[in-house]
């Protein structure tokens, strides 16, 4: 067996991705794994096996080689090139650190690298080597800075760094956290004082040099010897001096991970395709091991199986939720092949529940996910259907067994993933009712009967899928059910009994059930609402009534809730808080889905009427009296009461937090949706039958009051007092020949904008900046300019991006020259809440510094598709004594990333072009930053306006 000629990559996509069955994909899956063991970094778990001889003979018997064949490609393995070793290091957080300033606290931030023994210092004595920190030990290039925070004891950062490093036998990781200065007067030091301490602050500050930071503490780590593939942890921060020994926790998060690995599998197929294969080869062989000794297996891998698949994830870099996919995908596909207990199947699935965000797969992998769903339900009903044969009652634990597949496809049924990727199969009920009358027959007791039959009704409404069973099919299932109880003989005891049962706590049988009950009342009030909104013709609903028929269906369906919970007077406080707070969430679910639906149905009315007006104003006046029907909810579910029962159970502020909160949040949610359909009065209504209804929107009314004072002011202030009439389809238009007019033609261009959610203009803002960049670059570059590469790799899901240099940089410092860095940030955030802002490293007294830093941000390829989605680049000069001055700003645009449409990974990144982007400043004045102050309400438009000016000051010079 030869492993010296390497294969490419189409040769390896011939392979068969259903499982490990051919001898090459077998022979380089096995290379894979020695390479795996051969390069393991970190110091072993407590419950791993720490001898790499002990994991090759495991792994020989795993993919029974014999021994020539594991020598040969053994050696195989020695020849490759090793791959490049990287700490992925997160810094979290800090406690307890010391306060510096005079305010009594500091201005932390950290610098952190790895060294190796080549760096061993040689010019300083053994006194200052031993005090050494990360600027005297690691080269300047290969040193990492946090942000600063201002003025905290308790920072948080939630940064990663990727560090890379040759030598492991020698490696250490260290990290500084430095307070950083900034020099100040003495009077705006005095005037921080807050005690003695303070005062000592100021004489000792006044020792030292001007702007020259504080050491705060460190953290240094040996690789080999500290650090296991994953460690999430707190750890101490080490002075330099005894003078203050205890500074504080830094919270750190480290993975040791490889990068360019040299088999051939890791350089021609996605890495959770190969660990699949990989955890299908050693599962199977952990489950014939079991069975050879006639022991069922359970789920449970032995301690070289995990250690070898543990190293593998960990050195590919594969995220938690890809691991769960893989383990879903390897463990769904074996159960149809060899026999295991399917509650392993019911763990993964739960797994995938908790996490699944189907925007973090690709295409290929959602169809993976899909398929093994479809083909798990076929392969379980399939069983099902021939229970009486698999799953026998005259064998022990069959009635087990049946229970529990039935559990995991049910539960694979209810999942997020199954929902979105598949459709569910509608016979699903048919086919396991008859197993269902199995799993509770025969019973003993009369205690027992009412037992089974509220696990009975409980199977069934977990079985119900999104299509309902029809009253026929779920009558005749609960009547074989009541059969079962009945059973044994004791159904006239039950119903002929005389006085009360003898039943204590029995609301505690259907305790499993509440919350399937609860979704069901929740599904057929939502199914209700969406048929009323289907046939609603928004017309009036009678002569003294402004709102139309579908409100009414929806005060009966809250009614039917109320009585609901009346009628359910759950004994338990604390779990009737429980069942109140999902009431109160899914009714305003519905109050909210309903203001969605009712805006559409106004729309598909209209597409063929002329004006709309009336129609939208039946909307407002729905919505109005959903409002009241919301706000009465506190009185009707008897909330007081609900309070004094629970006492001292639980904390007032927590029911205020989950009921109050939510129903306040509910009212300003409609209330935004009456604003919006009122801003749709004015752009939406095309005659003259509109300009009443446009006058009746606040925010707008003192715009509206400027462009149409000239033409009639007497009909601009009727019109504002039509407010209200306007609610109700009333009112009198503006006369024809008023709409031909310019103001007019720029009224309807401001409505368009003003009809835009924040987000929209926060996404509009960002296109228009791109587009005012372009025109840049076609005059001149009167600030300078930014060279960047960029390029997206669709199979990690990342944004690559190398800064390279600057140019022509304004000096804006006293000597004539400026200290540029530059600032990387995604826009819009709110289209990137989770990405980090990055940086690169301050080059002093340059007006044309060379960067050449590289940085990866983590996005899904749909996010950079997103109107205004872009890299702001932001230079910025630094400045010891205030804020840093703007040089300049530049905007690329993430939509035409090379790589993004395409499910190859590009070129490497030497091939792909650069990019030369000129900068620029804000504008002292834009119409989307004047609307969106406006908006004094929005948190999210106020916190954009408030950065962005910001950044206008920062500004020396604006265009």
């Amino acid at each position: 067996m030869n492993l010296s000629h390497r294969f490419s990559k189409t040769e390896v996509q011939m392979w068969p991705h259903h499982g490990v069955g051919s001898p090459l994909q077998l022979t380089l899956l096995y290379e894979e794994v020695l390479y795996t063991i051969q390069h393991r970094l970190g110091k072993p778990e407590h419950h791993h096996v720490e001898d790499s001889q002990e994991l090759y003979a495991y792994v020989q018997k795993a993919f029974g080689m014999d021994e020539e064949e594991h020598s040969v490609i053994m050696q195989q393995v020695k020849e490759l090139e090793s791959p490049i070793f990287c700490l992925k290091a997160t810094v979290k957080e800090a406690k307890g650190i010391l306060g510096k300033d005079v305010s009594g606290f500091s201005d932390p931030y950290c610098l952190l690298g790895i060294k190796t023994k080549s760096q061993e210092l040689t010019n300083l004595d053994h006194k200052k080597r031993m005090k050494a920190v990360v600027k005297d030990l690691i080269p300047e290039d290969q040193i990492h800075r946090t942000q600063v925070i201002s003025q905290t004891l308790s920072p948080v950062w939630d940064e990663t760094f990727i560090l890379e490093f040759e030598d492991v036998e020698t490696a250490s990781f260290h990290l500084d956290m430095w307070d950083s200065d900034v020099v100040e007067s003495v009077r705006h030091k005095l005037g921080e004082l807050t005690d003695l301490h303070g005062l000592k602050r100021i004489f000792k500050d006044a020792r030292k040099d001007k702007g020259q930071d504080d050491f705060l503490g460190n953290v240094v780590l040996h690789l080999k010897q500290d650090l296991h593939c994953w460690n999430d942890q707190w750890y101490q921060l080490e002075p330099r001096t005894e003078t203050y020994p205890n500074r504080g926790q830094c919270h750190l998060q480290f993975l040791l991970t490889h990068k360019k690995r040299a088999t051939t599998s890791s350089r021609t197929q996605p890495s959770y395709i190969v660990h699949r294969h990989l955890l299908q080869q050693l599962v199977s062989y952990e489950i014939l091991q079991h069975q050879a000794g006639s022991i069922a297996w359970d789920g449970e891998l032995s301690r070289h199986a995990s250690t070898v698949l543990y190293l593998h994830a960990t050195q590919k870099d594969l995220s938690d939720f890809h691991q769960v996919i893989v383990r879903w995908l390897a463990y769904s596909k074996l159960y149809q092949s060899l026999e295991f207990n399917s509650n392993c199947l019911l763990h993964q699935i739960t797994s995938i529940e908790y996490q699944w965000v189907q925007e973090r797969l690709r295409p290929e992998q959602k169809a993976e996910v899909a398929e093994s769903f479809q083909s798990l339900l076929t392969y379980g009903v399939s069983l099902i259907r021939r229970y009486r044969i698999i799953f026998p009652l005259s064998v022990p634990r069959s009635t087990e067994r049946l229970q529990s597949l039935l559990r995991v496809l049910v539960q694979m049924c209810k999942t997020k993933a199954f929902h979105e990727l598949c459709t569910p199969s509608p016979n699903l009920p048919y086919m396991v009712s008859a197993a269902l009358k199995v799993l509770f027959f025969p019973l003993q007791s009369m205690e027992e009967n009412g037992k089974a039959l509220s696990r009975l009704l409980l199977e069934v409404l977990e079985l119900d899928p999104p299509h309902p069973w029809g009253g026929e099919q779920r009558d005749t299932l609960m009547a074989d059910g009541l059969c079962c109880c009945c059973a044994v003989g004791e159904a006239a005891a039950f119903i002929h009994r005389d006085g009360p049962l003898a039943l204590n706590n029995f609301h505690q049988w259907f305790k499993e059930g509440v919350p399937q009950w609860l979704q069901k009342a929740y599904t057929i009030a939502l199914e209700r609402a969406q048929r009323a909104v289907q046939m609603d013709q928004l017309m009036p609903f009678g002569e003294h009534n402004k709102h139309s028929t579908s409100t009414v269906d929806l005060s009966t369906c809250y009614a039917q809730i109320v009585k609901t919970w009346q009628q359910l007077n759950w004994p338990d406080p604390e779990e009737a808080f429980m069942i109140m707070v999902k009431l109160v969430e899914d009714m305003c679910r519905i109050a909210l889905m309903y203001c969605r639906l009712i805006k559409g149905r106004a729309e598909a009315l209209s597409l063929h009427k002329q004006n709309e007006g009336e129609e939208l104003c039946i909307v407002v006046n729905n919505i109005k009296q959903l409002r009241l029907l919301v706000l009465k909810l506190p009185s009707q579910l008897d909330w007081g009461q609900l309070e004094q029962r629970l006492g001292g159970v639980i904390d007032r502020q927590q029911i205020q937090h989950t009921l109050h909160n939510q129903l306040d949040s509910t009212i300003s949610c409609l209330d935004h949706e009456v604003q919006e359909v009122v801003q749709a009065l004015a752009t939406k209504v095309p005659t003259g039958r509109w300009a009443p209804l446009a006058l009746s929107i606040v925010p707008l009314m003192k715009f509206l009051e400027l462009e149409l004072q000239y033409l009639n002011e007497h009909l601009v202030q009727e019109n504002f007092k039509s407010l209200e009439l306007c609610f109700h389809a009333e009112g009198c238009g503006l006369p024809l020949e008023m709409l031909h007019t310019a103001a007019f033609q720029s009224l309807e261009t401001r409505l368009d904008l003003c009809s835009a959610t924040s987000r929209k203009l926060i996404q509009k803002y960002f296109s228009n900046r791109i587009q005012q960049q372009v025109g840049a670059r076609m005059v001149s570059e009167k600030y300078g300019a930014v060279t960047i590469k960029a390029l997206y790799c669709p199979l990690e899901q990342k944004l690559h991006v190398e800064v390279l240099n600057a140019v022509n940089l304004l000096p804006l410092d006293s000597n004539g020259s400026s200290d540029p860095f530059v600032q990387l940030t995604l826009e819009p955030r709110h289209e990137f809440p989770e990405v980090v802002v990055r940086a690169t490293q301050c080059k002093r007294n340059e007006l044309h510094p060379l960067f050449d830093e590289a940085f990866d941000f983590l996005i899904p390829a749909e996010k950079c598709q997103q109107e205004g989605a872009c890299l702001l680049l932001t230079v910025f000069d630094y400045d010891m004594l205030g804020a840093n001055d703007l040089e300049g700003e530049a905007f690329f645009p993430l939509c035409h990333l090379p790589g993004l449409n395409t499910d190859e990974d590009p070129a490497d990144a030497g091939r792909v072009p650069q990019t030369r982007l000129p900068l620029t400043h804000p504008k002292p004045t834009d119409e989307i930053l004047q609307l969106l102050e406006s908006r004094k309400g929005d948190k999210e438009a106020q916190a954009f306006v408030k950065l962005r000016k910001q950044r206008a000051k920062q500004s020396k010079e604006t265009e």
